[in-house]
């Protein structure tokens, strides 16, 4: 370490007092030769000392200036699939991209798809299947909120045919693995829980996959042809004796149970909450496999972890399983939060829609289904809990002031961007503009949020949390952006950290070092008088003063500085 910094100091060395400095470290160097010393390492430093002599190195020094953003260079947004909507929540989005996210980011590399009725209508659909292979070549994607059209919007809207949900596309085109909704908080604001509340709602399988069909009197078989050729069998044969009869025949696949499992438990560690795993297996035998490959993941990989955190003290020192019915009861009564829990799709649709009643509406959790491309990666596809706001959207076509909350859309849009940005900087790790731009995104979308949060609690919010006197969405829109360009500033005018060096030596009392005699030597070495000293010259310099580094040999010396 010796020799760097004499190195280092020697190359850098160009005036008479960085000469004379850098003799004074030189000569504290050999002061310290044979005396104790302490090495410490601090965030920026790396120090040494000895006594009442510190010397620091920096080490590195993180310069916010790299990673703030202003309006006068946007920064190029990684690729993103972006779904559009329709109605309030397509018009609210269409005002947050164009007044927060265009301001400081070039989106020309996101991928954009009308998924209206509308369109849907003219492609015959195909916008949805161009969505979905979008969605699994990029693996981040951000979606506003869509009408799946009931019969009498189908003649409302002039369609040719009635479209199902986009969702089921996209769970299987994207290999849905879970449905991660977890509840939204803004410090300051008592909610409906005081702490986070995560599910996991198994993203495929149940009754929304389900075929089905009226029929009279008569026998069913269900009858299951094995893929190997072996020979098929009965799963369940029934008579039908009533003249009306709905039958539906549906399943749950469980090869990817574990997967949702190592998610949801490392999610619940990171964020200190205890897990509970949720079935009506008592009743539906059918669904204790799901229990099963949750405990065995849990008992082989997570379960000493949880409980070194001491998050199993609330249940009984292991992973519990909840009844349905009892998960109904205790999500009422279980408000300070920190659980998590995970179900069949059905149990967590219903289950979620409880939690966004306690936790005071939909707009108040996240909606965000995680699924998995061929070559391993996490594809993520955030959405808002709720649906296009259709009261609102009404309202605001007949000219009347609206006042939406768009919490759950920008929740949806910070974490669409900031899974775009880890996509792009894991595809590219030794990429430095990857990682600058990486720590731009996660910089933006932090500060964004306290934005958005600071103007609630600063009493500037839409009138489901203000009241009467609450901002219209425009107005909102804009306070925010007001609020965030002013934070973004407030970043770039700020000076970076200080680089940690040795002060200055002559503040010292007993500072005697003559600086008319350093220069005079100084001098003897500039050959050239240009002011600058070459390596061979300090080289030769350092020799004749007999303070030049020695070559070390034999056993190892403990560093001098």
């Amino acid at each position: 370490l010796r020799l760097i910094l004499s190195l280092y100091f020697c190359c850098n060395c160009s005036t008479s007092e960085q000469l004379a400095t850098m003799a004074l470290r030189l000569a504290a160097n050999r002061a310290f030769t044979g005396s104790s010393k302490r090495c410490a390492r601090s965030t920026n430093v790396f120090t040494i000392s000895n006594e009442n002599r510190t010397f620091q190195t920096p080490l590195k020094v993180y310069q916010r200036d790299l990673v703030t953003l202003s309006r006068d260079g946007k920064t190029l947004a990684p690729p993103m699939v972006y779904i559009a909507g329709e109605e309030m929540t397509h018009y609210a989005s269409n005002l947050i991209v164009d007044k927060w996210i265009k301001p400081y980011f070039d989106t020309s590399s996101w991928e954009t798809f009308d998924l209206s009725c509308k369109s849907r209508d003219e492609t015959d659909d195909k916008v949805l299947h161009d969505a979905v292979a979008a969605g699994a070549r990029i693996g981040a994607i951000f979606k506003e909120p869509t009408i799946t059209p009931t019969a009498v919007q189908v003649k409302e809207m002039g369609l040719s045919k009635s479209f199902g949900s986009p969702n089921g596309a996209m769970r299987r085109g994207w290999n849905g693995i879970t449905i991660s909704r977890d509840t939204i908080h803004i410090e300051g604001i008592e909610l409906g829980y005081k702490n986070p509340v995560f599910f996991e709602r198994h993203a495929v399988g149940g009754e929304y996959g389900a075929g089905w069909n009226q029929v009279g009197k008569g026998t069913l078989l269900t009858t299951y042809l094995p893929a190997d050729g072996s020979a098929p069998f009965v799963v369940d044969k029934r008579d039908l004796t009533d003249d009306h009869n709905v039958c539906v025949v549906y399943h749950n696949p469980y090869d990817n149970v574990g997967e949702l499992a190592h998610l949801f438990f490392k999610r619940c560690l990171d964020a200190n909450i205890t897990p509970y795993i949720v079935t009506k297996k008592t009743v539906f035998k059918w669904q204790e496999g799901f229990w099963a490959t949750m405990k065995e993941v849990f008992d082989a990989e997570y379960k000493e972890k949880f409980e070194e955190a001491g998050l199993l003290e609330r249940c009984g020192g292991d992973l519990q399983h909840l009844i349905s019915d009892a998960a109904t009861m205790q999500l009422i009564r279980w408000t300070d939060g920190g659980f998590g829990m995970a179900a069949h799709n059905y149990d967590g649709d219903m289950l979620t829609d409880q939690i966004a009643q306690v936790h005071r509406s939909p707009g108040f959790i996240t909606s965000n289904l995680v699924g998995k491309s061929d070559d391993g990666r996490l594809i993520k596809e955030f959405e808002a809990s709720h649906g296009t706001v259709t009261d609102l959207w009404l309202d605001h076509l007949a000219g009347k002031e609206t006042s939406l909350n768009p919490l759950g859309l920008v929740e949806a849009m910070i974490g669409a961007m900031q899974h775009a940005a880890t996509l792009d900087h894991e595809a590219n790790p030794q990429d430095e503009e990857k990682k600058i731009v990486h720590e731009k995104i996660m910089n933006f979308t932090e500060t964004l949020r306290h934005a958005l949060h600071n103007t609630f609690r600063y009493g500037q919010g839409t009138r489901d949390m203000s009241g009467p006197s609450g901002y219209t969405t425009e107005d909102f829109v804009d306070k925010v952006a007001w609020r965030l360009q002013r934070y973004l500033e407030a970043q770039e005018e700020e000076a970076p950290p200080p680089v940690l060096q040795e002060p200055a030596r002559e503040y010292r009392r007993n500072y005697d070092i003559d600086y008319v005699a350093a220069r005079k030597l100084f001098e003897k070495y500039d050959k050239e008088g240009d002011g600058r000293l070459a390596f061979e010259q300090v080289s030769k310099m350092l020799e004749k003063l007999g303070v030049a580094p020695k070559k070390t040999g034999g056993e190892e010396k403990v560093p001098d500085v």
